[in-house]
């Protein structure tokens, strides 16, 4: 069962890694840098480079640091990964789209120098950042890291404690 639930898990990490790269050679290729295709009112594709991490922070850090800093993030998610209980699979498939998101975005860093984003979500008189499939991945990922831990948290204190506020 054990080797099971690990392989099924690296499966996921392949998928994130493998469905996010192809999109974004597909991106590269078919459109110009800053090109914007409407796709439904509030969303579009919008060819973009971030040299920075998420929101472009960091992004005068240079490739070698964001780079070491993404390897560095990879080993502690998979480290918790790799320590999580085989029950909590809501946590361990979370960490799974973490970790193959950031290999996603690691991979653009070390051929590019840059990180290729391309979903822009906006209305007329606003947008949200440019991002990725990894970045959703990795978003997604912690979502449900942390929701299994609200459900826990939850769980636990209607049976600890009947659910009243203020206790500890």
């Amino acid at each position: 069962m054990r080797s099971k639930a690990f392989y099924s898990l690296l499966a996921i990490i392949g998928f994130a890694v493998i469905s996010d790269q192809i999109i974004k050679y597909l991106v590269e290729r078919g459109m110009e840098y800053q090109e914007q295709i409407d796709l439904l009112p509030f969303l579009a594709l919008f060819r973009v480079h971030n040299t920075g991490i998420a929101f472009s922070m960091l992004s005068g850090f240079g490739d070698e640091a964001l780079i070491a800093l993404t390897i560095v993030v990879i080993c502690f998610v998979s480290y918790l990964w790799w320590s999580t209980t085989y029950s909590r699979w809501m946590s361990r498939f979370g960490f799974a789209l973490i970790v193959g998101g950031a290999l996603g975005n690691l991979i653009d860093r070390s051929l590019h120098g840059y990180v290729i984003d391309y979903f822009l979500f906006h209305l007329p008189s606003w947008s949200f950042a440019v991002f990725n499939l990894a970045d959703a991945y990795i978003s997604i990922g912690a979502a449900l890291v942390v929701l299994e831990e609200l459900l826990l948290w939850l769980g636990d204190r209607r049976a600890g404690g009947g659910g009243k506020t203020g206790e500890n």
